[in-house]
């Protein structure tokens, strides 16, 4: 009965998005994730926990796997939100229409929940001409953008009457980014946050103060910084392989930071990125 519970409660916890579209505030992140048993295993793990989001990328080249991951997991396809990204290489080249057919057959699905430019690389703007046609098409539920400063939205609101659903962008309680999380709210366009966790090689779990909080919750410190998020009204994708970890990150919904612990975690900010700076990276 308990159990039943907390499946209920993460089932609610999700955002509708500007176009009306719903999609689940907590997913399953696979960069990194390699081709083959590994990503199918998450997948299959994270959707049978009771996950219902998914987020890949051509790039991450495991599209495949999260496809039969899914098929595995006996979860109907409608019931999950599922998201791929658009690479710079084929941004560069204006051809987001093909490389949009090409994930969608790599994952064996008819249709995207939502596509994303990965990085505001040359040639964005007729990339999102592009997606919007998608959109209007009905081949992609709702569109959007990754790694875009506020100077990239602006620019592509001036362009275009059609809004972005998302801005995928880094944020984590070592790198929290909340003057650009603001400023995206502002525009009614919502935040996802990868390397919710810190990013690979990254220190930040290993913070006492996190320790501490889970302590009194009796959770560990990554479900102590995927709650934040989540209070924070992001979407948030935490990565992991072993099946014990994701289902551990699924367990976020029986408990509530205070207004002090929120603020306690956001002071660990160091202003440091993990990954690239979308202003300035060369691939």
């Amino acid at each position: 009965m308990q159990k039943m519970q907390e499946l209920r409660q993460a089932s609610d916890a999700a955002i509708t998005l500007n176009n009306g579209v719903t999609i689940p505030q907590l997913g399953l992140g696979v960069f990194q994730t390699p081709q083959g048993e590994e990503t199918i295993g998450a997948v299959r793990s994270a959707l049978q926990a009771g996950y219902r989001h998914i987020d890949t990328a051509m790039i991450y080249r495991n599209e495949e796997s999260v496809g039969e991951g899914i098929r595995q997991s006996g979860v109907d396809r409608r019931d999950i939100f599922l998201t791929t990204k658009l690479w710079n290489d084929d941004i560069r080249a204006g051809k987001a229409r093909e490389a949009c057919y090409r994930s969608m057959d790599r994952l064996g699905v008819d249709y995207l929940d939502l596509y994303l430019i990965h990085w505001p690389a040359d040639g964005w703007e007729r990339a999102w001409e592009q997606m919007v046609e998608l959109y209007r098409e009905r081949r992609v539920r709702a569109i959007g953008v990754s790694n875009f400063q506020q100077h990239h939205l602006e620019s592509l609101l001036a362009m275009s009457g059609t809004k972005p659903q998302v801005d995928q962008i880094e944020s984590s309680p070592q790198f929290v980014n909340q003057e650009l999380v603001d400023a995206v709210h502002t525009k009614r366009i919502d935040v996802e946050a990868y390397s919710p966790l810190g990013g690979t090689g990254g220190s930040l779990l290993s913070d006492p103060l996190l320790a501490r909080i889970g302590e009194q919750y009796g959770k560990s410190p990554a479900q102590v910084v995927i709650r934040w998020h989540l209070q924070r009204g992001v979407i948030v994708l935490p990565k992991s392989t072993h099946a014990e970890r994701i289902r551990q990150n699924f367990d976020v919904f029986d408990f509530a930071l205070d207004d002090a612990q929120m603020r306690a975690i956001a002071a660990l900010d160091t202003g440091r990125r993990n990954g690239a700076d979308p202003d300035h990276f060369d691939f």
